[in-house]
């Protein structure tokens, strides 16, 4: 592979208007894919084969469901809505809401009886024509307009449902990720070429990757969230990529001169480690498929569509554009020799090496201790920021007709022809007996008296365990009611079972990670024991994060600092999401710093001071990228997407912790303290093993020292 990408780096720096015509006509290509065939983004959360879906499709067969959209009209008022005057207001917001483009029906309240019992609060349910992805910007334009005139009746009105969630593109996050970037880009390099290089490629990746999603949706089912996903990824991947093939290319070509041999050699080098960092990334995202769960499949596989993509450009574009940039890529003025920061750092670690181990791992583990505390949900309009029309609504609902409204449960009862209206009445008796259940409406029958539906509010939350409980009440009696069979439907069942998949599915997804990254370093480091720390390391990080994201966004606490709106259990997918990207991200930090360590070791210098020159080389790089990293995740805690906002926030977190306690600290005190015997692997497993030459040192020796060549600075 490192001979393969020597040449392709030359290929790129020689052919580079040649390279950069063909990335130009990539990107148009995608373009215009995008621009034709993109389709609606879909968030509907099911399971095949959970018992919420397949009670829907059940309904959907017995009752006829057409599965055309619905927006709810929630009405407000500090006295008595059916007062002549306020009346007047809500009747002609329905009737403004009747004349709207695409709608086929509005539910009055007065008529419908959906005013609540202290006559000031009340909802109309409007339904459309066509399903939520067709109901075009006019329609919902109209939607949002028609309260206007009531507002000035002192009518409160607010909207929710799947209607007006229209697309809000804000690239705030992504515009204060890059600015930070840039100036630690800056900082690192001291050229202004040399800074924007990274930034420029990473776009492109970026632009690319973003183009290839619109395209998919046409074809595929995927959530709103997963650009924002693959944009945070493909940024932060994309820059450090770019950043260690850039670093490597300055040192060579300040050592012979030779642009397009340097450009080769930091491909073989640098470039190999790209390849595999972003192999695992690849990998850990794909793998997101043993969830069965299918658009959190389509969400990974379109992340890490993003992630190859960004690896492409790295070893393509940039050796191009490193072509363009000539000389101007090195700083104007050489700095003073100084020893480096790297050097420093682990000379002090070494030094106190129990100390530097213990005294991560409580700082650890104290981070880690509000995840024991975990809880699982998925998002709905209580989770939406409290200024949002769908956050008022919802509040507006809970308090006016009581927090389970939000989350009423469909209860499908399917029995023989006939027979549904008797085991339909049992069920409702059986229910209503039950604990946290705040109300059961008599069931509703289809034409062949074969299925029936419940529905049942809740007297809790939809988020809350309460209403988990009840979920599982319900199933758990519905054995007692006879000659029928019971299923459990509706959004909320549909979000509980999601979640339970997704937890029953993190301790396997886990154990692939983990094996992967045991077998993967294992190749890279030819040792048993360097590839057992680093994957400790990584499950360390990965509580950590856990732990400071059960802190913030479930306890609340720096939750006005960092703009959370409110407080529950985390969103489901975070975990396993956490694990995957986190996992890629630990394993290029392991890689850039432990290779260079162990390329010493093997050329005659001590443990000690093969670790001392490893991170004298790989801190200063492995510190920008961590930061850059850092500040493009943390860039997205501002997003308004609930989703976005907490994986901004546990992937800086966990980047942070990663590379600065585990990576920079435990990581050599640990080594130090095995000595020699952290390089050992059994004869017979290392002559199985294939030989994977990252660094590309078997192609090209020069550009590894020699023991002795190893300064006596260098030395522990």
């Amino acid at each position: 592979m490192a001979s393969l990408l020597y040449r392709l780096g030359r290929f790129s720096y020689r052919r580079r208007r040649l390279t950069l015509a063909a990335w130009v006509t990539v990107l148009a290509l995608f373009g215009i894919g995008a621009l034709t065939l993109a389709g609606p983004t879909d968030d509907t959360f099911s399971i095949p084969g959970a018992e919420s879906t397949q009670a829907l499709e059940v309904m959907a067969e017995k009752f006829g469901g057409s599965g055309n959209a619905t927006a709810t009209v929630v009405f407000t008022a500090d006295t008595d809505l059916t007062g002549t005057a306020t009346k007047a207001a809500v009747e002609r917001v329905i009737a403004t809401l009747e004349a709207s483009p695409q709608v086929a029906a509005v539910a009055d309240p007065f008529e419908a009886q959906t005013v609540a019992a202290d006559l000031r609060t009340a909802y109309a349910t409007v339904t459309y024509d066509v399903a939520a992805a067709d109901v075009t910007d006019e329609a919902r334009d109209a939607l949002m307009a028609a309260g206007d005139g009531a507002r000035d009746a002192g009518v409160g009105v607010e909207y929710s449902g799947a209607v007006t969630a229209a697309a809000e593109q804000n690239h705030t996050s992504e515009a204060v990720g890059i600015a930070f970037a840039a100036l630690v880009l800056l900082l690192t390099f001291g050229s202004l070429v040399a800074a924007g290089l990274p930034l420029l490629t990473a776009l492109v990746g970026v632009a690319a990757g973003m183009f290839a999603i619109q395209i998919a949706t046409g074809f595929l089912d995927l959530s709103g969230s997963t650009s924002a996903l693959a944009t945070m990824l493909g940024l932060a991947v994309g820059i450090d990529y770019a950043l260690f093939v850039v670093s490597r290319y300055r040192h060579e070509l300040h050592r012979d001169g030779d642009g397009e041999e340097a450009a080769g050699r930091a491909n073989r080098t640098a470039g190999s480690a790209v390849v595999f960092a972003g192999l695992t990334v690849v990998i850990a995202l794909a793998a997101l498929a043993v969830t069965g769960i299918p658009f959190l499949t389509a969400m990974g596989v379109a992340a890490a569509g993003t992630v190859a993509i960004a690896v492409l450009v790295t070893l393509t574009l940039v050796p191009a554009i490193l072509g363009f940039a000539g000389d101007r890529i090195l700083p104007r003025t050489l700095k003073r020799r100084t020893v480096p920061f790297g050097e420093r750092w682990a000379r002090i670690v070494l030094r106190h090496r129990w100390l530097a181990l213990v005294g991560s791992l409580a700082l650890l583990t104290v981070i880690a201790l509000p995840a024991t505390d975990l809880r699982l949900s998925l998002p709905d309009d209580g989770t939406a920021a409290v200024d949002s029309t769908q956050r008022k609504a919802y509040d507006q609902l809970a308090e006016g007709f009581g927090p389970g409204f939000n989350g009423p449960l469909i209860v499908v009862v399917s029995a023989g022809a006939g027979a549904a209206q008797d085991s339909a009445a049992q069920a409702q008796r059986v229910i209503a007996k039950l604990d946290d259940v705040a109300l059961v409406t008599p069931p509703t029958v289809n034409a062949a008296g074969d299925t029936a539906m419940l529905t049942v509010i809740p007297a809790s939350a939809p988020t809350s365990e309460a209403t988990e409980d009840l979920v599982q009440d319900i199933r758990d009696h519905a054995a007692t009611v006879s000659g029928a069979s019971i299923a459990v439907t509706g959004a909320t069942a549909v979000n509980i079972d999601v979640s339970q998949t997704l937890t029953d599915a993190l301790v396997p997804y886990l154990m692939i990670v983990v094996g992967l990254a045991f077998v993967l370093l294992m190749l890279v480091f030819r040792s048993l024991l360097v590839p057992l720390k680093a994957t400790a390391g990584f499950l360390l990080s990965v509580a950590a994060a856990l732990g400071a994201m059960v802190f913030v966004f479930q306890q609340g606490h720096l939750a006005g600092l960092l703009g959370v709106d409110s407080t529950g259990p985390l969103i489901s997918i975070m975990p396993i999401f956490l694990i995957g990207i986190l996992f890629g991200l630990a394993m290029d930090y392991e890689v850039f710093l432990v290779t260079r360590t162990r390329e010493e070791f093997v050329h005659g210098a001590e443990p000690d001071a093969a670790i001392v020159t490893g991170m004298s080389h790989g801190a200063r790089v492995v510190t920008a990228a961590a930061l850059i990293m850092i500040s493009v995740f943390a860039g997205f805690i501002m997003a308004d997407d609930p989703i976005i906002k907490m994986l901004g926030f546990g992937l800086a977190f966990g980047v942070a912790v990663d590379a600065f306690l585990v990576r920079m600290t435990i990581v050599p005190a640990v080594l130090s303290m095995l000595g020699r015997s952290a390089w050992w692997l059994p004869r017979r497993l290392n002559r199985l093993l294939p030989n994977v030459d990252v660094e590309g040192s078997a192609e090209d020796p020069e550009t590894v020292p020699k023991a002795d060549e190893i300064s006596s600075s260098a030395r522990y």
